[in-house]
């Protein structure tokens, strides 16, 4: 008699950090972009239309990679860091350490060091957090209502960037926590390799020809 086959183990969805501000912003300045180069594009004279036409090839893959293109996507065995120009993807075990000083920073077992764009530091925020701490800790100078605080509660009077680093060193945490001995050593000894980074040509290569074309254009005319 076979023995049954066991159950897979479920898969999570990644959690996606990023920013709304980011978001907003790039939607505004690409319709700008779009309509004064569009404007230019048909109502212009000369070479005026192509000068417009390479601003836009040059400005909007640009525009893209700063603001709409980054993202934090993170699940209980890796992460995955989409910055303006690179893409990095590494498993928790290969984590060190997730900082958020002036800017959101991870740390890798093998020393690197990369910026996590989509999870930008606001000071004005943080001193606004630290200010209502304060108020809450002049109104309860005795903290009686520890005991039942919960942790959703707490975050929720940190700034939006430390929410997120506290959110994903809960799951570095947890994933660190749940692999065993043998992977943990098998992955320290492999952390370097096992972080993939690969460059975003999709975005560089139409802004390098928008600015090639530009400068053509102006050096010609």
């Amino acid at each position: 008699m076979t023995s049954p086959t066991p159950p897979a183990e479920p898969t999570y969805a990644d959690r996606a950090f990023r920013s709304p501000a980011g978001i907003a912003g790039g939607v505004l300045l690409l319709f700008l972009i779009c309509w004064i180069g569009g404007d230019a594009a048909f109502r212009g004279e000369g070479r005026v239309p192509w000068q417009a036409l390479a601003v836009v090839l040059t400005a909007a893959p640009l525009v893209v990679a700063f603001t709409l293109r980054p993202v934090v996507l993170a699940n209980t065995q890796r992460i995955k860091i989409r910055n303006p120009f690179r893409t990095i993807t590494m498993p928790w075990t290969a984590v060190a350490d997730l900082r958020a000083g002036y800017s959101s920073e991870l740390f890798t077992e093998d020393g690197a060091k990369y910026q996590l764009w989509a999870v930008p530091v606001s000071l004005r925020q943080r001193k606004k957090a630290a200010r209502r701490q304060s108020r809450r800790s002049l109104d309860d100078p005795y903290d009686r209502t520890s005991v039942h605080a919960d942790v959703r509660d707490t975050k929720s009077r940190m700034a939006t960037a430390d929410q997120t680093m506290a959110d994903l060193r809960e799951l570095m945490e947890r994933a660190k926590a749940g692999a065993g001995k043998s992977a943990s050593s098998d992955s320290s000894g492999s952390s370097a390799s096992s972080v993939s980074v690969r460059w975003a040509y999709e975005v560089i290569a139409p802004a390098v020809v928008g600015a090639v074309l530009l400068v053509v254009l102006f050096a010609t005319g």
